[in-house]
């Protein structure tokens, strides 16, 4: 597995991400808030993590819900995958949402979120009359069965 290193800011009394386990492919994200968040059904909050990244060029990081609480409690990531680009210096914010029935309360050190760092390609597109043919061809969402 590739290793890269990504600089690290925090908050005083904000939490380093680390991995749950040696396999884990995200890092998990913890709420940095000054007291508990309540967010009722089909409400949205935006909730700081205490921590600013400088991520290499040639990558990004994903920020993707967890699935505990989405299952759980039908919290999710409402802009997922969130991206952060590398030369984004500010605090890393989560946006959750609750899909939930009931309120869900977040406290300060709550797992809220993980962050996936990738590696990314450029592209250049060349502008072409019309493309190659597919099996598929223009078919859209659907279109290749249940």
């Amino acid at each position: 597995m590739e290793r890269i290193e990504v600089s690290i800011k925090t908050l005083d009394g904000a939490t380093v991400p680390v991995y749950a386990t040696d396999r884990s492919s995200g890092v998990d994200l913890r709420a940095f808030v000054d007291g508990p968040v309540i967010l009722g059904p089909m409400e949205r909050a935006l909730i700081p993590t205490g921590i600013f990244i400088g991520i290499p060029e040639g990558f990004e990081a994903e920020v993707r819900p967890r699935s505990g609480i989405a299952h759980k409690h039908g919290v999710t990531v409402l802009n997922t995958p969130g991206t952060i680009d590398s030369d984004y210096r500010g605090e890393v914010k989560v946006i959750l949402i609750n899909l939930g029935r009931e309120p869900f309360t977040i406290n300060r050190g709550d797992r809220i979120a993980q962050m996936v760092f990738k590696r990314l390609a450029r592209v250049d597109f060349r502008p072409v009359a019309s493309l190659a043919d597919t099996c598929r061809g223009e078919g859209g969402f659907g279109s290749t069965g249940v």
